[in-house]
């Protein structure tokens, strides 16, 4: 059985958000295209305290981008985003998000980061996520979402340790790019780990 992901589309992600992806709400109408296709499809929502360690608020004289240890774990320090319960943290409205079977919420805990949708970044906190798909006799999981050199990064990572076949939807993702060539660079990790690389098209 096949399953799709919907990483972090979030309104803090979006333009506008706090911590914005460059064309980011571009991805939204291809995602609402792909759901049909899919017999389960599930979401991930960044979600944090606002005492959250990882933003550089929290730290004073920090300011976000700059690198720190966190807990014992290296951390890139970013602006204050997707706080719970606040409307950064939203599904875009534009997401249509009546298909979604069940939203797993991450970094919750203030002490460590979460980029994957799986794990936290130490490895000490599972969501629940790859124990539902297994549940539902899920092999194979598509990602789609933000960002691509994150968050999607991170969980392709984890689905691949999770014994998951996985599909990246190229065209359904948007990255950071923070230095110029991280996406590309990450795409070609991700297909040597065994990521499949496709479009859109070819999952219609």
């Amino acid at each position: 059985m096949k399953a799709l992901l919907i990483i972090d589309v979030q309104n803090d992600f979006l333009p506008g958000g706090s911590l914005a992806v460059s064309e980011g709400n571009e991805i939204i109408p291809v995602i609402n295209h792909l759901m049909p296709q899919f017999d389960l499809v599930v979401a991930s929502q960044d979600w944090h305290p606002a005492d959250h360690g990882s933003f550089a608020a929290n730290h004073s004289g920090r300011n976000p981008g700059d690198a720190i240890t966190l807990n014992g774990q290296p951390q890139t320090l970013w602006p204050v985003h997707c706080v719970e319960r606040t409307q950064g943290a939203e599904f875009s409205e534009a997401l249509d998000c009546a298909p979604i079977d069940r939203v797993f919420r991450k970094g919750q805990n203030p002490l460590v980061d979460s980029y994957s949708a799986f794990f936290d970044n130490a490895k000490q906190g599972d969501t629940g996520l790859s124990a539902f798909l297994k549940e539902r006799g899920v092999t194979q999981l598509y990602l789609v979402g933000l960002a691509t050199d994150y968050c999607v990064k991170f969980t392709a990572r984890d689905a691949i340790g999770e014994g998951f076949a996985v599909e990246l939807v190229v065209d359904a993702c948007r990255g950071v790019d923070l230095v110029a060539g991280d996406v590309e660079r990450i795409l070609r990790e991700l297909e040597s780990l065994g990521v499949e690389m496709i479009t859109a098209a070819e999952v219609v």
